[in-house]
């Protein structure tokens, strides 16, 4: 096998192409591109599958050099929540295996569990090996949302199966390791690699946004519930002189509309801090890292989160982080060092941490170097497409040494 690999990967409804900030763009979207984007500068090249979700969009597109993204026929030509994708999976999956019996790929990597249904169908009784990064896993939303969750019903069952069944499941935290252990994988098919962050894109030097003489709080990404930003916003109301930016969710022009927003505003107008949280909608990409460097501290308080890229990106800015204790947050942001680590769902000791942060300049100094350090040694993307190609070479090597003992 040559060094530069011919990498699959498939993203049934994260488009890396896509806006981040809606309710199905987020993370996963980022993680994808950035991922296909490193490994191509490594010398490998990558297609990307997603699915189709407009009739006039070309079914090839160029993400960066050495890396295509293709939209796939399955289901309508529109855009679809994520729950509702199951139905067409069969049909992603006919497509993959198509395109793998004229362009085979040397691994492929699926990412979200729909994507690892659609490719394990794909390469049935074939011998390229399979990756799996599940992002989020049901018995985890499951856990906390309860009747709130809208996945199918099958899920958790299919996760299992997945867990158990592909050569290898690249996991993002220690976390999420344990909870597939639990599962029933075997933990000698379970790799940890984090995400990444663009260590130069996101840097203390550069531009920053315009801002107020305020103490600035910012707190950013989808706009769902289980991302704690009503936590933060009444935590507001007990740290004096200070806003909050909230950056997520539709355009700006469209934030009157959407129902999260509207409880949101509820939330301020009753904790009496309506008038220190300003909603920006959601934001260009190439616009977050200003944003960011226009803060004091980002602020992210999730019930559950299986990683987490804002803080990486807030670390990288060299911004002081305050965080729930939840999932791979705990990976990253150091307790005490990088920011402070607090119990989910606790608005009084987020606003115990973020005062302590805002009345302390020196802390904040403090914070925001140990963060850029710790990024910077630990998080790097090429550092994170490195691993992750030792990753698929292993599970390439393994494969092809079981095929030689059955031959």
């Amino acid at each position: 096998m040559s060094i530069g690999l011919k990498i699959a990967m498939v993203s049934e409804h994260a488009n890396p192409l896509a806006a981040v900030g809606g309710v199905d763009a987020g993370g996963q979207n980022v993680h994808v591109a950035a991922l296909a984007a490193a490994l191509a500068k490594e010398g490998h090249r990558v297609v990307v599958y997603t699915r189709r979700e407009s009739r006039t969009a070309p079914t090839r597109n160029r993400l960066c050099a050495g890396v295509t993204v293709e939209l796939v026929p399955a289901g309508p030509p529109a855009v679809l929540a994520k729950d509702e994708l199951l139905p067409f999976v069969l049909d992603f999956g006919r497509y993959l295996a198509e395109r793998f019996a004229t362009d085979r790929p040397d691994v492929i990597h699926a990412h979200f569990w729909m994507s690892g249904l659609a490719a394990r169908q794909a390469v049935q009784n074939d011998a390229v090996p399979l990756v799996q990064t599940f992002h989020a896993l049901g018995v985890v939303k499951q856990r906390h949302q309860g009747d709130l969750d809208t996945s199918p019903a099958s899920r958790i069952d299919l996760e299992r199966e997945l867990a158990c069944g592909v050569d290898r499941v690249v996991a993002t935290s220690s976390d999420e390791v344990f909870e597939l252990v639990r599962l029933g994988a075997d933990h000698h098919r379970l790799s940890v690699v984090p995400c990444g962050v663009d260590v130069k894109r996101f840097s203390p030097r550069g531009e920053a946004a315009p801002r107020g003489t305020r103490m600035r709080l910012l707190s950013i990404g989808r706009l769902v519930p289980r991302k704690g930003v009503d936590d933060v916003i009444r935590a507001l109301e007990f740290v004096d002189d200070t806003e909050l930016v909230v950056a997520g969710g539709p355009p700006s022009d469209q934030l009157d509309a959407d129902d999260e927003v509207t409880r949101l505003r509820k939330v301020a107008i009753d904790a009496g801090v309506a008038d220190r949280v300003l909603f920006v909608g959601c934001v260009a990409r190439d616009a977050v890292p200003a944003l960011i460097r226009s803060s004091d501290a980002v602020v992210c308080a999730p019930w559950y989160e299986p990683f987490g890229m804002v803080p990486l990106e807030a670390m990288a800015c060299g911004r002081p982080v305050v965080a729930t204790a939840v999932g791979g947050l705990v990976d990253t942001v150091v307790d005490g060092v990088t920011g402070w680590l607090v119990p989910p769902r606790q608005p009084r000791a987020l606003a115990e941490a973020l005062d302590a942060l805002v009345g302390d300049p020196g802390m904040r100094a403090d914070f925001g170097k140990a963060g850029r350090r710790r990024v910077e040694s630990r998080y790097a993307w090429s550092q994170i497409a490195q691993a992750t190609a030792g990753v698929y070479l292993d599970v390439a090597r393994q494969r092809a040494s079981a095929i030689g003992a059955w031959s």
